[in-house]
Protein backbone atom coordinates (compact mmCIF):
# COMPACT_ATOMS: atom_id res chain seq x y z
CA UNK A 1 0.00 0.00 0.00
CA UNK A 2 1.47 3.26 -1.02
CA UNK A 3 1.83 5.62 1.42
CA UNK A 4 0.24 9.15 1.50
CA UNK A 5 2.38 12.03 0.59
CA UNK A 6 2.71 14.72 3.20
CA UNK A 7 3.57 16.95 1.01
CA UNK A 8 1.73 19.54 -1.55
CA UNK A 9 2.04 19.01 -5.45
CA UNK A 10 1.23 21.65 -8.24
CA UNK A 11 -3.02 20.40 -8.28
CA UNK A 12 -2.70 21.43 -4.78
CA UNK A 13 -5.21 24.80 -4.18
CA UNK A 14 -2.79 27.05 -2.49
CA UNK A 15 -4.93 29.30 -0.28
CA UNK A 16 -4.25 27.93 2.90
CA UNK A 17 -4.68 28.39 6.53
CA UNK A 18 -1.07 29.07 7.80
CA UNK A 19 0.61 28.06 11.14
CA UNK A 20 4.13 29.94 12.31
CA UNK A 21 5.43 27.72 14.86
CA UNK A 22 8.23 28.07 17.59
CA UNK A 23 9.39 26.18 20.90
CA UNK A 24 11.80 26.82 22.93
CA UNK A 25 13.58 26.10 26.74
CA UNK A 26 16.11 28.37 28.41
CA UNK A 27 18.98 25.73 28.83
CA UNK A 28 18.15 22.54 27.09
CA UNK A 29 17.07 21.05 28.64
CA UNK A 30 14.81 23.75 31.06
CA UNK A 31 11.78 25.62 31.52
CA UNK A 32 9.77 24.88 27.50
CA UNK A 33 6.95 26.38 25.95
CA UNK A 34 5.91 26.45 22.48
CA UNK A 35 3.78 29.32 20.87
CA UNK A 36 1.83 29.18 17.40
CA UNK A 37 0.15 32.09 15.19
CA UNK A 38 -1.96 30.64 13.23
CA UNK A 39 -3.60 33.02 10.03
CA UNK A 40 -6.34 32.23 7.66
CA UNK A 41 -4.67 32.31 3.87
CA UNK A 42 -5.77 36.39 3.36
CA UNK A 43 -3.60 36.72 6.33
CA UNK A 44 -6.71 37.04 9.18
CA UNK A 45 -5.82 36.14 12.54
CA UNK A 46 -7.20 32.61 13.76
CA UNK A 47 -5.45 31.75 16.74
CA UNK A 48 -2.31 32.04 19.55
CA UNK A 49 -1.71 29.22 20.91
CA UNK A 50 0.42 28.93 23.66
CA UNK A 51 1.55 26.18 26.60
CA UNK A 52 4.23 25.92 29.03
CA UNK A 53 5.62 22.50 29.09
CA UNK A 54 7.91 22.01 32.00
CA UNK A 55 11.26 21.01 32.07
CA UNK A 56 12.16 19.59 28.42
CA UNK A 57 14.46 20.17 25.44
CA UNK A 58 14.31 22.70 22.65
CA UNK A 59 12.81 20.09 19.75
CA UNK A 60 10.66 18.50 22.39
CA UNK A 61 9.18 22.09 22.41
CA UNK A 62 9.38 22.62 18.74
CA UNK A 63 7.70 19.23 18.28
CA UNK A 64 5.10 20.32 20.65
CA UNK A 65 4.52 23.40 18.47
CA UNK A 66 3.79 21.75 15.51
CA UNK A 67 1.30 18.90 16.97
CA UNK A 68 -0.74 21.70 18.89
CA UNK A 69 -0.95 23.45 14.73
CA UNK A 70 -1.94 20.17 13.72
CA UNK A 71 -4.13 19.10 16.33
CA UNK A 72 -5.96 23.08 15.93
CA UNK A 73 -6.68 21.93 12.23
CA UNK A 74 -8.26 18.80 12.56
CA UNK A 75 -10.55 20.62 15.45
CA UNK A 76 -10.92 23.35 12.80
CA UNK A 77 -11.62 20.71 10.33
CA UNK A 78 -8.89 22.79 7.83
CA UNK A 79 -8.68 20.95 4.36
CA UNK A 80 -4.49 21.75 4.75
CA UNK A 81 -2.15 23.51 6.80
CA UNK A 82 1.13 25.39 5.43
CA UNK A 83 3.71 25.45 8.38
CA UNK A 84 6.63 27.68 9.05
CA UNK A 85 9.51 26.89 11.62
CA UNK A 86 12.36 28.28 12.43
CA UNK A 87 13.90 24.90 13.21
CA UNK A 88 15.90 23.38 10.15
CA UNK A 89 15.97 20.36 12.46
CA UNK A 90 12.38 20.16 12.77
CA UNK A 91 11.39 20.88 9.36
CA UNK A 92 14.19 18.19 7.47
CA UNK A 93 12.79 15.25 9.95
CA UNK A 94 9.36 15.96 9.06
CA UNK A 95 10.67 16.07 5.37
CA UNK A 96 12.46 12.64 5.88
CA UNK A 97 16.10 14.25 5.08
CA UNK A 98 16.81 14.06 8.61
CA UNK A 99 16.70 10.61 10.95
CA UNK A 100 14.79 11.14 14.22
CA UNK A 101 17.02 9.07 16.62
CA UNK A 102 15.88 10.26 19.89
CA UNK A 103 13.31 8.05 21.07
CA UNK A 104 10.52 10.82 22.67
CA UNK A 105 11.13 12.71 19.60
CA UNK A 106 10.68 9.61 17.52
CA UNK A 107 7.17 9.46 18.89
CA UNK A 108 6.18 12.88 19.05
CA UNK A 109 7.20 12.34 14.95
CA UNK A 110 5.37 9.92 14.34
CA UNK A 111 2.26 11.65 15.82
CA UNK A 112 2.75 14.64 13.82
CA UNK A 113 3.19 12.40 10.42
CA UNK A 114 -0.10 11.23 11.23
CA UNK A 115 -2.05 14.52 11.86
CA UNK A 116 -0.33 15.58 8.75
CA UNK A 117 -1.43 12.95 6.42
CA UNK A 118 -5.21 12.94 7.75
CA UNK A 119 -5.30 16.61 6.17
CA UNK A 120 -5.78 16.78 2.50
CA UNK A 121 -2.70 18.69 1.82
CA UNK A 122 0.14 19.80 4.55
CA UNK A 123 3.38 21.72 3.55
CA UNK A 124 6.11 22.77 6.46
CA UNK A 125 9.18 25.47 5.39
CA UNK A 126 11.99 26.38 7.24
CA UNK A 127 12.16 30.36 7.39
CA UNK A 128 14.52 32.21 9.41
CA UNK A 129 13.92 33.20 12.58
CA UNK A 130 13.16 37.18 12.26
CA UNK A 131 10.46 35.42 9.99
CA UNK A 132 9.27 33.83 13.09
CA UNK A 133 8.81 36.53 15.47
CA UNK A 134 5.34 36.58 16.11
CA UNK A 135 5.56 32.52 17.78
CA UNK A 136 8.69 33.56 19.03
CA UNK A 137 7.11 36.30 21.27
CA UNK A 138 4.28 33.96 22.59
CA UNK A 139 6.99 31.24 23.69
CA UNK A 140 8.94 33.82 25.56
CA UNK A 141 5.62 35.63 26.88
CA UNK A 142 4.91 31.82 28.44
CA UNK A 143 8.37 31.47 30.03
CA UNK A 144 8.25 34.86 31.48
CA UNK A 145 5.27 34.46 33.09
CA UNK A 146 5.85 31.24 34.49
CA UNK A 147 9.32 32.49 35.92
CA UNK A 148 7.37 35.17 37.96
CA UNK A 149 5.52 32.47 39.25
CA UNK A 150 8.14 30.33 40.42
CA UNK A 151 9.54 33.59 42.13
CA UNK A 152 6.52 34.14 44.51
Amino acid sequence: MKQKSLFVDSSTPSPAPTAYIDGGARGNPGPAAYGVVVRSAEGKMLAELAKYLGVQTNNFAEYSALLAALEYAQQQNFPGLKVFSDSELLVRQMKGEYKVSHPVLRILHGRAQELARRLQYFSIHHVLRNYNREADGLVNAVLDLEGKKQRI
